[in-house]
């Protein structure tokens, strides 16, 4: 007896069908998809989600000196002349960024290694390359979804039946967090 479900495709397409659905599930919050699909995807966001759970306050704060690039109020940056060349101008700023201990480190490793890298879009400007941001699900998860479910033992996905699909009659549900 096999200890995941097949989904019908080979072993390569069957991991990014499952990396893609698990990222859309946790960057929106859930997704529409058949049964058989939703019960894998369960599966390893729960995982995911548990190993947040467990390193979620596994950092230390620490205060570092960074050089930054001065800027105009455009929002560009300001250019001086060193020797005849334009340089941008740069300021040292104090700030406290958050260190990950080595558990924690390794966890958001693990959890790359099944997260796709996810674009946001702005939607009065969709179509458009620019203020395109990056979200960070690793961070997402510790920061936003674990505290969440800190006190919670388990069960952190929740499926609905929403009846047969039209085409071919498999069943389609609601994967959803909690």
């Amino acid at each position: 007896m096999a200890q995941y479900r097949k989904l019908g495709r080979t072993s390569s397409q069957r991991k990014a069908l499952l990396r893609s659905q698990v990222t859309a599930l946790l960057n929106n919050g859930k997704i529409v998809t058949t049964e058989a699909r939703a019960k894998e995807v369960r599966k390893i966001a729960e995982g995911l989600i548990a190993l947040a759970v467990k390193e979620k306050d596994n950092y230390e704060t620490v205060t570092v000196n960074a050089k930054v690039a001065v800027k105009d109020k455009d929002g560009k940056r300001v250019k001086e002349t060193v020797n005849g060349k334009k340089v941008t101008k740069f300021e040292t700023v104090e700030k406290t960024i958050r260190k990950d201990n080595p558990s924690r480190l390794h966890a958001r490793r693990q959890m790359l290694k099944v997260l796709y890298p996810v674009t946001q879009v702005p939607k009065e400007q969709a179509g458009r390359k620019r203020n395109t941001k990056q979200v960070d699900l690793a961070a997402k998860l510790f920061d936003e979804i674990a505290p969440k479910y800190a006190n919670r033992q388990g069960g952190y996905t929740r499926i609905v039946k929403i009846g047969p699909r039209r085409g071919d009659a498999a069943m389609e549900v609601i994967l959803e967090l909690v």
